[in-house]
């Protein structure tokens, strides 16, 4: 193993720098993949229901990031974020756009009235079913790709010296249609995926796991230290960490 002392102060680093604004990730790039071979592509089933004379909402948004690269009128876009970090973010770069963006936690209720939006989107975020139901125009779409109950649970198990339960044990696609199906809409399309997720270094691993800090409760370099040496002894000998992502991708219509 390459030497502990040098390894212990790598990974204490990437412990500091663990803070993120919207959902950016670039301080792993080329250090850490996954999403590399899900079996559907979200942007483009985005595309496929985004014509430019309807209302869009993107519930949960990060800092917008993916809304914008939409390039939708902004004049019909409207955006929610809870996270308060991101929602200060959100607060600076989209309404001067002409985005309407209010601040709002997606699992609660939504400060929009009701049949207010042709589609709605959530890319990894909470929502509410019965929102979803009451704020779809007659033939909406609501389109929605969620990580599921068991991701990363591999990388739990390596590094945290006793797994927690599951943060989000709902979370599974046959409870999410059978939610959405029970507040009236009509699923039209799910897909549910085990994929691998890959790191290259320990670092990156330490970071990201102080970054989805509810997969990883109570993770620290000091208090996983036995498993951080684990994880560099796989690394040393597959050259590689893996462990697999859970997610799956709903589309569901408001009958019309």
């Amino acid at each position: 193993m390459a030497d502990q002392n040098e390894l212990l102060t790598q990974w204490l680093a990437e412990e500091q720098a663990a803070h993120i604004h919207g959902w950016d990730f670039s301080h792993i790039h080329g250090r850490y993949e996954e999403e590399q071979d899900l079996p559907w592509s979200y942007r483009r089933l985005v595309q496929r229901y985004l014509h430019p004379e309807i209302r869009i909402l993107d519930i949960d948004t990060g800092g917008g990031e993916f809304l914008l690269s939409l390039g939708h009128p902004y004049s019909l876009t409207s955006a929610t974020e809870g996270y308060p970090p991101n929602a200060a973010l959100c607060r600076r770069t989209l309404p001067p756009l002409g985005i309407d963006f209010r601040e709002a936690k997606g699992g609660g209720p939504m400060p929009f009235p009701d049949h207010a939006f042709g589609l709605i989107l959530n890319r990894h975020g909470d929502y509410d079913p019965r929102e979803i139901a009451r704020l779809l125009k007659p033939g909406g779409i609501f389109l929605t790709e969620q990580v599921g109950a068991e991701n990363d649970r591999e990388l739990v198990r390596l590094l945290l010296p006793k797994e927690p339960p599951l943060p989000f044990p709902r979370q599974y696609l046959a409870i999410a249609q059978a939610d959405l199906a029970g507040c009236g809409l009509t699923i039209l399309e799910g897909q549910e995926a085990f994929r691998p997720i890959r790191f290259r270094d320990v670092g990156a691993l330490v970071w990201f796991s102080r970054i989805i800090a509810w997969e990883f409760p109570g993770f620290s370099v000091e208090s996983c230290l036995e498993g951080l040496y684990r994880a560099q002894s796989v690394l040393e000998r597959n050259g590689v960490i893996e462990g697999s992502i859970h997610r799956y991708l709903l589309i569901a219509q408001k009958p019309g």
